[in-house]
């Protein structure tokens, strides 16, 4: 028997300090930029203040890219387009530096950090420092065995809450979250199915490396398989895990929760870190006001486990490579919002609304020509209201390609 209950979380995680969320909006509302002209930019800043229990925001500049890796055993049955057991020529070409991910972390200046648990690879093959962490070399195929044994998926979740703790301790200010794996999404839809109530077809996607329908339907099909297994263990998320995760999984959830009792935001990437929130979130119901949606993957699974943990994705731009790719681009957009909540100045005592919107000159002159028709008339202002606050991003509700590690 486990000696671990994720429901413990709950407890654990504190609620974000209302007062500090009622200040950082109140000095919003004093800006020289009228409310609403920055769009989700604003939103972000009082997301960051509440995170950091700050205000102003502290800048984001300690960012660590963390990507946990493994293999899944049921991607033996040809459900991706990448061959079994080989999520470690993935890790290979972040550590070389030839992957979409290690690029624009190069570009950014942003160290990358890559554990291991549960790659199917000699460790050999791999630095030390990556291969360490193992808990063990791939997992079972979630079909018809379980991924893990409570207490590898035990293990595996107390080493991400290790991780989150040497990074919380490090002076980490923002982790840009992601994985390396071969199956991963095929798991990551089952656990989404599980926990949505949803069947196999309405969360299987084409993942990053997009399949045929052929293998989509095989995809379906050990989906709908593992499912039927998942839904008699719903009550236990820890058993969750073991029976239809993985050891990458279940790392990434206690991770993602201890992150949240530490205070430290995280920007999720795909389906997988979409799926390991979502099991946090029914362990502890507030852990998800620590995370923020990077990206729509494309991934069916991914709106859905979004949908139900209300957080809106920041980017959409078809990116459907995974490994943390999607969510590094939207780290820029996070780290604006936070320079711009620190650093805009606030307007004099007694001025109402400084420039800044896009049509304020317009305005002005249809004010001053036609002020004093409009004051005969009753209008106090005599210029129109501001249309301000369109988000900087747009988002789709559907779309077919996916992402990540398969």
């Amino acid at each position: 028997m486990s000696s671990l209950n994720l429901d413990d979380f709950s407890d654990l995680i504190e609620r974000p300090d209302s007062g500090v969320r009622r200040e950082a909006e109140e000095r919003r509302e004093r800006l020289a930029v009228p409310p609403g002209a920055l769009g989700r930019l604003d939103e972000l800043g009082e997301w960051l203040s509440a995170a950091q229990s700050a205000v102003p925001v502290r800048p984001v500049d300690n960012v660590r890219v963390v990507l946990f890796a493994g293999d899944h055993g049921v991607a033996g049955l040809d459900v991706s387009a990448r061959p079994a057991r080989s999520a470690h020529v993935l890790v290979r070409a972040v550590l070389d530096g030839e992957s979409p991910v290690a690029v624009l972390a190069r570009r950014l200046g942003l160290p990358v950090r890559i554990i291991d648990a549960g790659l199917d690879c000699d460790p050999a093959l791999l630095p030390e420092d990556v291969v360490r962490h193992r808990v063990r070399r791939g997992t079972g195929r979630i079909d018809i065995e379980d991924a893990l044994t409570v207490d590898e998926a035990e293990q595996a979740v107390r080493l991400g809450m290790a991780i989150a703790d040497e990074e919380a301790d490090s002076g980490t200010d923002l982790v840009v979250l992601g994985d390396l794996s071969v199956g991963g999404t095929t798991a990551a839809a089952t656990l989404i199915a599980a926990l949505c109530g949803t069947d196999a077809s309405v969360v299987t996607g084409r993942g990053g490396a997009a399949i045929d329908d052929l293998v989509w339907m095989r995809k379906c099909a050990a989906v709908r398989d593992a499912l039927r297994r998942a839904r008699p263990v719903l009550g236990d998320q820890l058993e969750l895990l073991a029976t239809v995760g993985g050891a990458d999984l279940a790392a990434m959830t206690g991770f993602l929760l201890q992150c949240s009792v530490r205070r430290l935001p995280v920007i999720l990437d795909g389906v997988v870190s979409a799926a390991c929130a979502l099991v946090g979130q029914r362990a502890a119901f507030r852990a998800p006001e620590s995370w923020l949606a990077g990206q729509v993957s494309g991934e069916p699974a991914q709106a859905k486990a979004l949908d139900r943990m209300a957080l809106t994705p920041l980017l959409d731009h078809g990116v459907t490579v995974g490994e943390g790719t999607g969510a590094l681009l939207a780290l820029p957009f996070v780290q604006a919002a936070a320079a711009l909540a620190a650093e805009l100045p606030e307007r004099p005592d007694g001025v109402e609304g400084a420039g800044g919107v896009e049509g304020s000159e317009s305005a002005g002159d249809a004010g001053s020509a036609g002020g004093a028709g409009a004051a005969a008339d009753g209008d106090p202002a005599g210029i129109a209201p501001n249309s301000a606050g369109n988000d900087a991003t747009s988002m789709a509700s559907g779309p077919s390609a996916g992402d990540s590690g398969e």
